[in-house]
């Protein structure tokens, strides 16, 4: 039974990912990582060594991912910053898989969060500005 739920599952996270448009794409991104790194720091306080460094190896994956998606010639600087912000966040994961610092962990969910609510925000200005139009024509 358990084996079925999960399938259902997965099923459902590929129809999302399928269906989704690109804002909603990235912001599944987010939200995986900081689902993944929240599972990382309960592993940490409860000793499982196997389970935090598998899930820190996928948070760092999926912030791997973010970075793929900027277009570094239209985005310029800003894609150039989010690398950066990007590298950073993979380096302290990294850092608090070695050292099982939990506070490294928060401090790139802190940032990954901050990201994230920007991202939706942009995600809602895009909605408002197309209804607008549509409104308009």
């Amino acid at each position: 039974m358990k084996h079925k739920a999960k399938a259902y599952q997965d099923m459902g996270s590929y129809t999302g990912t399928t269906d989704a448009d690109p804002h909603t794409l990235i912001g599944m991104l987010y939200s995986g990582a900081l689902e993944r790194i929240a599972a990382a720091k309960g592993a940490m306080s409860s000793g499982d060594v196997a389970a935090k460094g598998l899930l820190i190896s996928k948070a760092i994956a999926i912030i791997d991912g973010l970075r793929a998606h900027l277009d570094r010639e239209q985005g310029g600087d800003l894609a150039n910053n989010l690398a950066a912000l990007y590298d950073y966040a993979e380096n302290t994961l990294f850092q608090a898989n070695l050292t099982n610092d939990s506070a490294k962990l928060d401090e790139v969910s802190v940032i990954l969060t901050n990201l994230y609510t920007g991202w939706e925000d942009i995600r809602q200005t895009v909605q408002d500005i197309n209804a607008a139009k549509q409104a308009n024509e």
